[in-house]
C-alpha cells in the first residue's frame, strides 16, 4: 500500500512537471493574447482612472494570458497602482511602475488601447501603433481609438490601475 502510495505521488509530480513546462512554452504564442482568467475561469479584468487634460474618466481593460500579466494582477491585489504617464511618439503614454515585472517580450505591433510592459518596469497604454518587441500586459475595452486619445489628452496625465471589483 505505502509503495502505491508513492507511485502515485511520482506520477502526479511527473504530470504536473510534464503540464507546467508544456504550459510555460507558450507564454509569447497567440494564447498569451487572451484574456487572463482567475481559477474559476472568469476572465480578470481591471480599471484604469486617468486624470488628464480632458478631464476625469475611468477605462475597463481585461489582462493578457502570460506570467507577466499574473504578475501585475498579483501586484493589484495589494492595493491600486498609480503611474504618472507621459506621452511618448505620438503613440503611447508610458510611466514607471516603480518596480519590475517578468517579461515575456515578443515582436508585435501594438493597437490602440493595448497595455504594454516594457524593460519590465515601464507601462504604456497605447492609442496608435508601435512594432517592437513588448510584453503585452492586457487590451483597453470598450473605446474606439479616437476616443482613447481625447482621454489620454495631450499632456502628462495620472493613470491609477486596480482590480476590478466584480
Amino acid at each position: 500500500m505505502e509503495k502505491m502510495k508513492h507511485l502515485f505521488f511520482l506520477l502526479s509530480a511527473i504530470f504536473c512537471l510534464a503540464t507546467a513546462c508544456a504550459s510555460g512554452s507558450a507564454d509569447n504564442s497567440l494564447a498569451a493574447t487572451e484574456p487572463k482568467t482567475d481559477s474559476q475561469g472568469a476572465t480578470m479584468n481591471i480599471t484604469i482612472k486617468i486624470t488628464s487634460d480632458s478631464g476625469e474618466h475611468t477605462l475597463n481593460a481585461t489582462l493578457a494570458e502570460n506570467k507577466s500579466a499574473l504578475a501585475f494582477a498579483e501586484l493589484l491585489k495589494k492595493g491600486p497602482v498609480t503611474v504618472k504617464m507621459s506621452d511618448y511618439g505620438s503613440f503611447e503614454k508610458v510611466g514607471s511602475l516603480g518596480t519590475s515585472l517578468p517579461r515575456t517580450d515578443s515582436q508585435i505591433t501594438t493597437q490602440a488601447g493595448d497595455i504594454i510592459l516594457y524593460q519590465g518596469n515601464q507601462i504604456t497604454i497605447y492609442y496608435d501603433t508601435n512594432s517592437w518587441n513588448f510584453t503585452r500586459l492586457g487590451k483597453v475595452i470598450g473605446v474606439n481609438q479616437a476616443e482613447l486619445k481625447a482621454i489620454l489628452g495631450k499632456g502628462d496625465v495620472t493613470a491609477v490601475f486596480a482590480l476590478a471589483s466584480l
